[in-house]
C-alpha cells in the first residue's frame, strides 16, 4: 500500500523521468541539456515546474 507521501514521491518521479527525458530529446544544446538535468534532479518539485514553464522542447507537435 502507498501512504499519502509515498504516492506523491513516486508522482514526481515520474514526471521528473518524463522532463528529463524530454530534456534529452530536446534541440538544446549539451550544455543547456546538462543544466536543466540538474536542475530537475537537485530540485525535482520546483525544477519541473521550472521546466515546464521555461525549458526546451522537443520537436514534437
Amino acid at each position: 500500500m502507498f501512504y499519502r507521501g509515498g504516492l506523491w514521491g513516486l508522482l514526481v518521479l515520474i514526471a521528473d523521468v518524463w522532463a528529463i527525458v524530454n530534456v534529452l530529446q530536446s534541440a538544446a544544446t549539451t550544455g543547456s541539456k546538462v543544466v536543466w538535468t540538474v536542475i530537475i534532479i537537485v530540485l525535482p518539485v520546483l525544477g519541473f515546474i521550472l521546466w515546464l514553464i521555461f525549458g526546451p522542447r522537443t520537436g514534437r507537435s
